[in-house]
């Protein structure tokens, strides 16, 4: 029996403190068309998906982070593996709303919402490239937000904010926002980061609600060792770490990487093949 992964609480909600990522099941590799591709052509159908998310279940690892509402094969991979394992997976939806001030943008952003809500979304937290454009900088404040939160409540829904600005973070915070959580990016390399680690890493530790950071490995750009050390040893009991993985292997590898992190020991890992196993380097 695997063990369980520790958990934090987000607006009275038992997550795990690791969220299952979706990137590298739906192609979003940032790194390559090719490596799109790859993906893709991998998670081609909801089955395809299973064994990744099963892995994950493992452990207890049982939210899930991404485009869900939006996305067909997302939400019939997700509903494949709750069928097949009769667990159920905390869908933490990140949709695309349209945020035009008009009444058919209010019209199309409530239809996207209720879509998120029919998936069977827990948390919404619309995505970043929407949000952001209703920062004003010069007044610390995000324009209409109260609009969105509220069709999100009136759906059911909890509601959060995808927050790869940083600032979106202190602004909720500053003007109580009826946000429960945020969305943002956090690693060892400052990948897609708008400002110094050390400035994301404060405005996270001094949040006024859980932070779910991304990107930990930087997009594979560090080793799971390196990334997932650092961002354990930085971040609050309260916070977690989305991780987005190719292959069950990868679950299983990440999820002692990161138990070793927060147990504070060194991860029991397999040794690295080489064509020459006997070197001294190897240990």
């Amino acid at each position: 029996m695997s063990t369980k992964f520790p958990r934090t609480t987000v607006a009275g909600k038992s997550l795990p403190r690791m969220l299952i990522g979706t990137n590298w099941m739906l192609g979003w590799s940032h790194r390559s068309p090719a490596a799109d591709t790859q993906i893709k052509e991998k998670f081609a159908k909801p089955a395809d998906f299973f064994p990744m998310i099963n892995a994950f279940l493992e452990y207890d690892i049982n939210a899930i982070m991404g485009i869900v509402g939006n996305l067909p094969l997302m939400h019939d991979a997700i509903q494949y593996a709750q069928e097949k394992t009769g667990k159920a997976l905390i869908i933490i939806d990140t949709p695309i709303l349209d945020v035009t001030d008009s009444p058919e943008g209010r019209k199309e952003a409530e239809a996207a919402i209720k879509r998120s809500a029919k998936a069977g979304a827990t948390f919404c937290l619309p995505h970043h490239s929407c949000v952001e454009q209703l920062v004003d900088k010069g007044k610390s404040e995000i324009r209409r937000i109260n609009d969105y939160t509220s069709m999100i409540r009136d759906a059911g829904m909890i509601p959060g904010l995808s927050a790869h600005m940083p600032e979106l973070i202190t602004y909720s915070d500053a003007n109580a926002y009826d946000i429960e959580t945020y969305i943002q990016i956090f690693n060892c390399m400052g990948f897609l980061m708008q400002v110094e680690i050390e400035t994301v890493a404060s405005i996270i530790n001094n949040a006024k609600k859980p932070v779910m950071t991304i990107k930990p490995m930087a997009a594979g750009r560090v080793t799971p060792y390196v990334g997932l050390t650092f961002n354990w040893n930085a971040l609050r009991k309260m916070d977690m770490i989305t991780v987005g993985c190719f292959t069950p292997n990868e679950v299983h590898e990440d999820v002692e990487i990161s138990l070793a992190a927060l147990e504070g020991r060194f991860p029991n890992l397999e040794k690295r093949d080489s064509p020459n196993k006997n070197q001294d380097a190897f240990g």
